[in-house]
């Protein structure tokens, strides 16, 4: 594949973005950036905290993402990536509980968490999603790959991106996630 072909993939991927809501309506990307937008001023507003969790790339991209929100949309953040934290849950309870378990002792109410998964099946993602509902929070996944991954049924916005690759995935989900963060910071009008 030459370069452009490789654009004008990555480039499709982008124009066919889904959103759908918690019960897999369609809800389209005007409304769905709209909807995570008003529901990240809330978050902002009422001092709450937004948590990212992601697996390898996604999980430096998730790291990227709190670093950029905290510091350019005044919004505490929180990821997990502090390697003796990830180690001692994964040697002491379970590997699938390395994100779930800091969220059930540090999330409260209406905090959101952002869910990255190019696969959209990471049980270790997919747990984090379960302990969020549990401590009534809302979630914003961000998937690939097959259209009926796990994930894709977990949160309250949930964006799916068509790219079959991991390079088309993560790179999706990266222009997304700048895009939101560019949005806190603008307020401009979605379109």
């Amino acid at each position: 594949m030459n370069w452009n072909e490789y654009i004008k993939t990555l480039g499709q991927c982008l124009t066919d973005i889904s959103f759908r809501n918690i019960k897999g309506v369609e809800i389209g990307f005007i409304n769905g950036f709209s909807q995570w937008l008003e529901r990240t001023q809330k978050v902002r507003q009422s001092n709450n905290t937004i948590y990212f969790v992601g697996n390898g790339a996604s999980a430096s991209m998730a790291s990227h993402m709190a670093a950029d929100v905290a510091k350019n949309g005044n919004i505490k953040t929180q990821v997990f990536t502090d390697l003796s934290l990830i180690t001692a849950i994964a040697n002491d309870i379970s590997y699938d509980a390395v994100f779930a378990e800091p969220i059930r002792l540090q999330m409260t109410d209406n905090d959101m968490l952002i869910a990255i998964s190019s696969s959209g099946n990471s049980k270790n993602v997919i747990r984090a999603c379960e302990e969020c509902r549990k401590k009534n929070g809302q979630i914003i996944t961000l998937t690939a790959m097959k259209r009926d991954n796990l994930l894709q049924k977990m949160g309250d916005i949930n964006i799916y991106i068509s790219a079959q690759t991991y390079g088309w995935a993560e790179s999706c989900h990266a222009v997304i996630l700048h895009y939101w963060v560019d949005l806190i910071q603008s307020r401009d009008k979605i379109v």
